[in-house]
Formats: structure tokens, sequence, C-alpha cells
């Protein structure tokens, strides 16, 4: 119960719930527009119900990403990845790429619609999530998992467009969560079982890690805009 308490639980909880938000406007996305030909009185059943069954099944994937992650040099892999989503998180996004989801008047198959989408879109939640919760250490990963994703929920269905309006208005918001994303990477790098015993287990070292991974994701992605911005 104490490690409820702590620093480290409430940073990895304020990590994930940033995380989903910023990596789960997608997801909104999806949901609209898999539920926007169901009749008035479905549409909202068909949210709630496609919204559970993928937060039900990314719960599951991030539990075996959890145990996956304890194996020597995944987490380095998963460093890399999250690096890679940090950064194009930052770059210029292509709009159409929701064009080919099928919109459906029937509620299970919409329903299935969402489920199906999400777990194709979610390897970037599921490594980001599960690396925030390896920071937070302990025996209660999966259950902060778990607390993250529920107090999200209600943000990306109800305050997702103002969400989407503050981030065109405020870009910082997005590259701070890129930049975060660099700093789990750093520090998820820094605890693979595969590096302990070369680099001191400190939490100057720690912290360093998680710098250079901030300072990288936002130094390669501000380069990517400069290079895409002229041609545009």
């Amino acid at each position: 119960m104490e490690e409820f308490l702590t620093a480290h639980f409430w940073l990895a909880v304020g990590q994930i719930i940033m995380i989903d938000i910023l990596l789960g406007g997608d997801n909104a996305v999806v949901i609209a527009l898999a539920c926007r030909q169901l009749p008035p009185n479905l549409r909202i059943k068909g949210i709630l119900w496609g919204t559970a069954g993928a937060i039900v099944l990314r719960v599951i994937l991030i539990a075996f990403a959890l145990t996956l992650l304890q194996i020597p040099y995944l987490k380095i892999v998963g460093a890399v990845l999250l690096l890679w989503i940090g950064v194009k998180l930052l770059a210029p996004q292509d709009e159409g790429e929701h064009s080919n989801i099928q919109a459906s008047d029937k509620l299970w198959a919409a329903v299935k619609t969402v489920i199906v989408a999400d777990l194709v879109m979610s390897i970037d939640n599921v490594v980001a999530i599960a690396g925030a919760a390896t920071g937070a250490g302990g025996r209660h990963q999966l259950p902060l998992v778990i607390f993250g994703l529920a107090v999200s929920i209600p943000i990306i269905i109800w305050g997702s467009q103002l969400v989407l309006k503050l981030m065109d208005r405020f870009p910082l918001i997005i590259a701070v969560g890129g930049m975060l994303l660099g700093w789990i990477a750093g520090t998820m790098a820094h605890s693979d079982p595969a590096v302990q015993g070369l680099i001191p287990q400190s939490g100057v070292w720690s912290y360093s890690m998680g710098a250079a991974g901030a300072v990288l994701v936002f130094l390669i992605g501000a380069l990517l805009k400069r290079r895409v911005q002229p041609a545009q």
C-alpha cells in the first residue's frame, strides 16, 4: 500500500495519462468514424462498448509487455521504438491516414471496427505506457497501468476535441509530450538488465539518460519539421 503513496507512483500515473491523451487522439477519431452511421440511440452504446473492449485488449497487451521488458535487451529495443514514436509525434502528420476506417449502421459491427483498429494502432501506446510503468518500480505496475488508463478514458471520449484544439493552439504541449517519450526511452534503456553491469545504476545516470533521450527527440523532430515545411 505504501508504494501507492510514493512520488514515483504518481509521477508514473501522470506520465501514463499524458501519453494516452497525446497518443489517444487517433483512437478518438477512429471511434467517431466507426460509429458515425449508427442510429443516434445506439451511438453512445457503440462508443462505450468499443472503448471498453479496446481498453481491456490494451491492458492485456501491456501486461505481456511488462513481462517481456524483463528480458535483457528488450528494454533497449523498446527505448529505440519510443524514440521513434516521440519523433513521429513531433514530425508533420499525414492527414489522410484514417480514410480507410469503415463505418457501420450495426452496433456490434461498429464495436468490432473500433477494437480491431485500436489493436492495430496500439503499439505506440502499449510500449510508451509499459515504459512509464516500469519507471515506477515495485510490484504494482499493472494496477498502475489500469488506473492511468481508467483516468484517461473519459478525457479521450469526452475531452478529445478540447485536447486537440489545445494542441493546435499550444504546439508546446506536443513538444513536451514528444520529449516525455524520449525521457521514458532513456530511463528505460538505463534499467535494461543487459546494461546494469556496464552503466552505474544511480539516479544521476538515469536522469542523464532520460534528459539525453528528451533532447534527442526534440532535435530530430525540429530537424524533420525544418526539412518538410519549406517543401510544403
